[in-house]
């Protein structure tokens, strides 16, 4: 029953709407973004929301030399939870299809593990995100748009 009230919240709530174009990104997922992250205009690009979320590499660089460690882990929980699951869900049997053959998700897939795969996935959603909400669009699917 709760799960039907989130989807019948983000149908009618308009970012939420807009969010949920993205594959990967489902009714809670949207409403979490919605509710809970700032506005996206205090980030100046996508990263710096991605590192609000904490999605991007600790860095432990020095004199030139760029170390960058596991994903630190910082800022809004469960936003970054919802995303990593929406990641893997791109990532499970069934999503595994809708990869388009020779991209990056497909390259990394096939040599990297899933976990880390996940991370970078929802790494790219966040900053997806981010473009979605300050451009006011729906998503793009990057396949299509280096096609056109």
């Amino acid at each position: 029953a709760r799960t039907k009230r989130a989807a019948e919240l983000a149908a009618s709530a308009d970012t939420a709407k807009r969010l949920q174009t993205m594959p990967g990104v489902g009714p809670l997922t949207a409403l979490a973004v919605e509710a809970f992250a700032p506005d996206m205009t205090s980030f100046r690009r996508g990263r710096d929301f991605a590192a609000w979320l904490g999605l991007v590499p600790r860095q432990h660089s020095t004199g030139g030399k760029q170390r960058l460690g596991r994903v630190s882990k910082a800022g809004q929980a469960d936003i970054r939870r919802l995303l990593i699951i929406g990641a893997m869900s791109r990532l499970n049997w069934l999503g595994r299809r809708t990869i388009p053959e020779g991209s990056w998700l497909a390259r990394m897939a096939a040599r990297k593990p899933r976990m880390l795969v996940a991370i970078a996935l929802a790494n790219k959603m966040a900053r997806a995100i981010w473009a979605m909400l300050t451009k006011n669009e729906d998503y793009r699917d990057p396949a299509w748009a280096a096609a056109a």
